[in-house]
Protein backbone atom coordinates (compact mmCIF):
# COMPACT_ATOMS: atom_id res chain seq x y z
CA UNK A 1 0.00 0.00 0.00
CA UNK A 2 1.19 3.71 -1.29
CA UNK A 3 2.28 5.94 1.50
CA UNK A 4 -0.37 8.12 -0.09
CA UNK A 5 -3.07 5.93 0.86
CA UNK A 6 -1.99 5.21 4.33
CA UNK A 7 -1.62 9.43 4.73
CA UNK A 8 -5.07 9.08 4.06
CA UNK A 9 -6.12 6.39 6.23
CA UNK A 10 -4.43 8.54 9.02
CA UNK A 11 -6.10 11.53 8.59
CA UNK A 12 -9.53 9.65 8.37
CA UNK A 13 -8.84 7.53 11.71
CA UNK A 14 -7.16 10.85 13.24
CA UNK A 15 -11.06 12.67 12.62
CA UNK A 16 -12.98 9.71 13.48
CA UNK A 17 -11.84 7.16 16.24
CA UNK A 18 -11.92 7.27 19.69
CA UNK A 19 -9.03 6.15 21.84
CA UNK A 20 -8.48 2.14 21.58
CA UNK A 21 -6.87 -0.45 23.88
CA UNK A 22 -4.79 -2.22 21.30
CA UNK A 23 -2.61 -5.41 22.66
CA UNK A 24 -0.25 -7.74 20.70
CA UNK A 25 0.65 -10.91 21.67
CA UNK A 26 3.44 -12.54 20.15
CA UNK A 27 7.02 -13.37 20.22
CA UNK A 28 10.39 -12.80 19.84
CA UNK A 29 9.52 -10.77 16.50
CA UNK A 30 7.13 -8.22 18.05
CA UNK A 31 9.40 -8.44 21.15
CA UNK A 32 12.23 -6.61 19.78
CA UNK A 33 14.41 -9.49 20.24
CA UNK A 34 18.12 -8.34 19.76
CA UNK A 35 17.66 -4.55 19.57
CA UNK A 36 16.26 -1.91 22.27
CA UNK A 37 12.38 -2.24 22.74
CA UNK A 38 11.36 1.31 21.69
CA UNK A 39 13.50 -0.07 18.08
CA UNK A 40 10.65 -2.46 17.89
CA UNK A 41 7.74 -2.41 15.28
CA UNK A 42 5.88 -2.37 17.85
CA UNK A 43 7.37 0.49 19.87
CA UNK A 44 7.07 2.35 16.30
CA UNK A 45 3.00 1.43 15.51
CA UNK A 46 2.85 3.14 19.05
CA UNK A 47 4.47 6.28 17.73
CA UNK A 48 2.09 6.26 14.65
CA UNK A 49 -1.15 6.02 16.70
CA UNK A 50 -0.72 8.40 19.79
CA UNK A 51 -4.26 7.94 20.40
CA UNK A 52 -4.24 4.90 21.22
CA UNK A 53 -3.07 2.23 23.89
CA UNK A 54 -0.67 -0.44 22.63
CA UNK A 55 0.21 -3.01 25.20
CA UNK A 56 3.01 -5.45 24.07
CA UNK A 57 2.74 -8.84 25.37
CA UNK A 58 4.88 -10.66 23.72
CA UNK A 59 7.81 -12.82 24.64
CA UNK A 60 10.03 -14.21 22.71
CA UNK A 61 10.62 -17.69 22.21
CA UNK A 62 6.25 -18.04 22.55
CA UNK A 63 4.46 -20.75 21.18
CA UNK A 64 0.95 -20.59 20.42
CA UNK A 65 0.06 -22.90 23.47
CA UNK A 66 2.05 -20.55 26.13
CA UNK A 67 0.26 -17.38 24.37
CA UNK A 68 -3.29 -19.33 25.00
CA UNK A 69 -1.77 -19.90 28.28
CA UNK A 70 -1.06 -15.80 29.45
CA UNK A 71 -4.56 -14.78 27.10
CA UNK A 72 -6.75 -14.55 29.85
CA UNK A 73 -4.78 -12.13 32.00
CA UNK A 74 -3.58 -9.99 29.15
CA UNK A 75 -7.22 -9.73 28.30
CA UNK A 76 -8.03 -9.11 32.26
CA UNK A 77 -5.63 -6.58 32.31
CA UNK A 78 -6.13 -4.24 29.34
CA UNK A 79 -9.62 -5.09 27.95
CA UNK A 80 -8.18 -4.37 24.15
CA UNK A 81 -10.26 -2.99 21.47
CA UNK A 82 -8.44 -5.57 19.12
CA UNK A 83 -5.86 -7.97 19.90
CA UNK A 84 -3.22 -8.64 16.82
CA UNK A 85 -2.09 -12.15 17.09
CA UNK A 86 1.53 -12.90 15.84
CA UNK A 87 2.28 -16.36 17.64
CA UNK A 88 3.38 -19.76 15.84
CA UNK A 89 6.37 -19.57 14.24
CA UNK A 90 7.91 -21.28 17.48
CA UNK A 91 5.29 -23.83 17.17
CA UNK A 92 6.68 -23.99 13.62
CA UNK A 93 10.58 -24.58 14.37
CA UNK A 94 9.90 -26.80 17.02
CA UNK A 95 8.40 -29.15 14.84
CA UNK A 96 5.06 -29.12 16.51
CA UNK A 97 1.80 -30.25 15.08
CA UNK A 98 0.27 -27.82 12.92
CA UNK A 99 -3.27 -29.16 13.91
CA UNK A 100 -2.33 -27.85 17.58
CA UNK A 101 -1.34 -25.06 16.58
CA UNK A 102 -4.60 -24.16 15.00
CA UNK A 103 -6.71 -25.26 18.00
CA UNK A 104 -4.59 -23.06 19.98
CA UNK A 105 -4.91 -20.10 17.79
CA UNK A 106 -8.30 -20.27 17.06
CA UNK A 107 -9.03 -20.78 21.02
CA UNK A 108 -7.12 -17.07 21.23
CA UNK A 109 -9.08 -15.67 18.63
CA UNK A 110 -12.27 -17.47 20.18
CA UNK A 111 -11.85 -15.57 23.75
CA UNK A 112 -10.41 -12.28 22.75
CA UNK A 113 -13.79 -12.36 20.91
CA UNK A 114 -16.30 -12.87 23.07
CA UNK A 115 -15.04 -10.03 25.55
CA UNK A 116 -15.62 -7.80 22.16
CA UNK A 117 -11.80 -7.81 20.48
CA UNK A 118 -11.72 -7.50 16.86
CA UNK A 119 -8.60 -10.02 16.08
CA UNK A 120 -6.00 -9.22 13.73
CA UNK A 121 -3.58 -12.63 12.40
CA UNK A 122 -0.35 -11.82 11.29
CA UNK A 123 0.88 -14.39 9.14
CA UNK A 124 4.28 -15.39 9.64
CA UNK A 125 6.49 -18.61 7.47
CA UNK A 126 9.47 -20.64 8.91
CA UNK A 127 12.64 -21.53 7.16
CA UNK A 128 12.76 -23.87 3.72
CA UNK A 129 14.72 -26.53 5.15
CA UNK A 130 11.88 -27.83 7.26
CA UNK A 131 10.40 -29.56 4.27
CA UNK A 132 8.19 -28.23 1.70
CA UNK A 133 5.10 -30.15 2.62
CA UNK A 134 5.47 -29.00 6.99
CA UNK A 135 6.54 -25.39 5.74
CA UNK A 136 3.04 -25.16 3.60
CA UNK A 137 1.15 -26.72 5.75
CA UNK A 138 2.31 -24.08 8.81
CA UNK A 139 1.63 -20.99 6.89
CA UNK A 140 -1.67 -22.12 5.41
CA UNK A 141 -3.17 -22.58 8.67
CA UNK A 142 -2.87 -18.26 8.87
CA UNK A 143 -5.24 -17.70 5.88
CA UNK A 144 -7.40 -20.92 6.34
CA UNK A 145 -8.37 -19.11 9.89
CA UNK A 146 -8.82 -16.15 8.47
CA UNK A 147 -11.19 -17.16 5.83
CA UNK A 148 -12.95 -19.39 8.49
CA UNK A 149 -13.32 -16.86 10.82
CA UNK A 150 -13.70 -13.66 8.85
CA UNK A 151 -10.36 -12.10 9.86
CA UNK A 152 -8.06 -9.42 8.62
CA UNK A 153 -4.93 -11.17 8.09
CA UNK A 154 -1.82 -9.53 7.45
CA UNK A 155 0.37 -11.78 4.58
CA UNK A 156 3.61 -13.33 5.86
CA UNK A 157 4.92 -9.60 8.00
CA UNK A 158 8.66 -10.01 7.20
CA UNK A 159 7.97 -10.90 3.21
CA UNK A 160 9.80 -7.18 2.55
CA UNK A 161 12.51 -8.23 4.98
CA UNK A 162 13.80 -11.37 5.28
CA UNK A 163 15.74 -11.89 1.72
CA UNK A 164 17.14 -8.51 2.08
CA UNK A 165 20.26 -9.48 4.25
CA UNK A 166 20.85 -6.06 5.18
CA UNK A 167 17.73 -6.55 7.12
CA UNK A 168 18.31 -9.34 9.25
CA UNK A 169 20.29 -10.13 12.47
CA UNK A 170 23.43 -12.53 12.08
CA UNK A 171 20.90 -15.61 13.16
CA UNK A 172 19.12 -15.19 9.91
CA UNK A 173 15.32 -15.29 11.30
CA UNK A 174 14.94 -12.41 13.30
CA UNK A 175 14.96 -8.55 11.71
CA UNK A 176 17.44 -6.30 12.70
CA UNK A 177 15.96 -2.66 14.09
CA UNK A 178 16.84 -1.01 10.10
CA UNK A 179 13.50 -3.52 8.96
CA UNK A 180 10.98 -2.62 12.03
CA UNK A 181 9.59 0.40 9.59
CA UNK A 182 8.73 -1.69 7.22
CA UNK A 183 7.21 -4.48 9.29
CA UNK A 184 4.92 -1.39 10.90
CA UNK A 185 3.74 0.06 7.07
CA UNK A 186 2.84 -3.40 6.18
CA UNK A 187 0.30 -4.03 9.58
CA UNK A 188 -0.70 -0.60 9.44
CA UNK A 189 -3.27 -0.45 6.56
CA UNK A 190 -4.98 -3.77 8.16
CA UNK A 191 -5.30 -1.92 11.76
CA UNK A 192 -6.42 1.40 10.91
CA UNK A 193 -9.76 0.64 9.41
CA UNK A 194 -10.85 -1.30 13.01
CA UNK A 195 -9.73 2.03 14.93
CA UNK A 196 -11.81 3.96 12.81
CA UNK A 197 -15.16 3.08 14.62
Amino acid sequence: MSRCVIAMLMALLSMSSQAKSIVVLGDSISAAYGMAVEDGWVALLQKQLPEHQIYNVSISGETSGGGLARLDKALADHKPDVLLLELGANDGLRGLSPALMKANLMEIIRRSQKIGAKVVILGMKIPPNYGKQYVEMFYNIYPQLAEQLQLPFVPFILEDVVLVSDLMQADGLHPNAQAQPRITAKILPYLIPLLAH
